[in-house]
């Protein structure tokens, strides 16, 4: 997520918030080179151009001038029982003379009308600067870890490599090949998103790595026959010769853990490298699990990723599966989406999920930045409670709702825009 450079809860009247269109693209792209600090070669140039011309592209003006951009991916997300359109905010920036004037709210104004518009119930963005987002009703809806291997001496693991062979895909073909195993995973997990041709190529297995020149191109080794059982998208990080090499993990997939057994002893094993260094990996992920030194493995970073906003909370929750029962009136907070605010009655079963406006007394109160953060079954309500964020009525509501919210899995994802 790009980092934005305002925050105010009230647009001057002579500030227009609007579509920028297609011809206008490389004028915005001169205005988040202003504020992100960058020149863009004509490569990453003709990369953005392609990027935000499959957005949505909402400006910001002051006059003639464009004062601030936000950039919506129409993209699809899986939720616990399913998936929901979601708009993927992007290339927020506001121009330095316009700081703290109401640029952001503005233009999430209109992107909660565009929303409404194209029946998009969910936004998610990567948040380089958290203090601003939560504020406007984003919540850390996923985590993820950061996993290293000391790969200087044998992979010890406690679970038996799948012996299945591996073979090499050329980068252009592997989509075909991984993706449905990634697509059959991403329904087990919430938080992943579709990917198309587009993104497979510019944003999972690029030539060349975004602002990492010492990363290698991408090389897709997989497990098993058609489709394969698994597969780990990798590159290698050239040291210049200071040491040995390290392999820097983009994914991995794998349907057992012997199969996951596999990949890793791979990855241990590549010559003239001493490290594996997987960027993101689930927080309930096995491998920690199933390593057999646990100083040859360890989690050396855990960070939120992706964050969520309910734009519509009744299509968002209604459209979810539920792990138990629930019959609760929750008392929601969203000053900048009315139609989300206010008393309504949650009621679920093993088919069904209910939500309607009531006026009996809550049994839980909360903000819309809470709900967004627990809505994929990452975040528990019972430790917001403990933490003091939101308000339990009726005792025992919170632990209530975190058993329906439970999922097998905990939602993760590294697809970043």
């Amino acid at each position: 997520m790009r980092p934005v450079n305002a925050n105010s809860p009230v647009a001057p009247a002579a500030l227009r918030f609007g579509e920028i269109p297609e011809a206008h693209i490389d004028r915005a792209l001169d205005h988040t080179a202003l504020v992100f600090h960058e020149s863009y070669d004509e490569d990453e140039r003709a990369g953005h151009r392609t990027f935000l011309k499959r957005c949505e592209r909402v400006g910001a003006y002051d006059g003639d001038h464009l004062v601030g951009l936000l950039a919506a991916h129409p993209l699809q997300l899986s939720i616990p029982g399913g998936q929901l359109p979601c708009a993927g905010v992007t290339f927020v920036s506001v121009a330095p003379t316009h700081r703290r004037r109401g640029v952001l709210t503005g233009m999430l104004g209109e992107l909660w009308r565009r929303c409404a518009a194209a029946g998009q119930p969910l936004a998610a963005l990567w948040a380089s600067e958290a203090a601003i987002y939560g504020r406007f009703g984003f919540g850390p809806g996923t985590q993820f870890q950061t996993v290293e291997i000391d790969s200087g001496r044998s992979l010890d693991l406690r679970v038996t490599p799948d012996p299945r062979p591996l073979r090499l895909v050329p980068a252009a073909d592997a989509p075909a090949v991984i993706g449905p195993l990634y697509e059959a995973n991403r329904a087990e997990r919430a938080g992943r998103l579709a990917r198309d041709a587009y993104w497979w190529r510019e944003i999972v297995l690029p030539e060349k790595a975004e602002d990492e020149d010492e990363l290698g191109p991408p090389r897709v080794v997989v497990l098993g026959g058609d489709p394969p059982a698994g597969y780990a998208v990798y590159r290698v990080r050239d040291t210049g010769g200071d040491g040995p090499d390290a392999v820097e993990l983009v994914e991995l997939e794998a349907e057992t853990p012997a199969v996951a057994a596999a990949l890793w002893k791979y990855l241990a094993d590549i010559d003239l490298t001493s490290k594996v260094r997987a960027w993101g990996r689930p927080a309930d992920d096995v491998l920690p699990l199933i390593a057999g030194d646990r100083d040859q493995v360890r989690v050396v970073g855990e960070s939120p990723a992706l964050w969520i906003r309910l734009a519509d909370i009744r299509t968002a929750l209604t459209a979810r599966s539920w792990a138990a029962p629930v019959d609760l009136v929750l008392d929601v907070r969203d000053t900048a989406l009315p139609a989300n605010e206010g008393r309504f009655r949650l009621t679920t079963d093993a088919k069904t999920c209910t939500y309607e406006p009531v006026t009996d007394p809550a049994d839980l109160s909360l903000d819309v930045r809470e709900l967004s953060a627990c809505y994929l079954g990452g975040t528990r309500l019972t430790h917001l409670l403990r933490a003091g964020l939101i308000t339990e009525h009726t005792r025992g509501a919170a632990r209530v709702l975190d058993d329906a919210l439970r999922t097998e899995y905990l939602p993760f994802t590294t697809d970043g825009f």
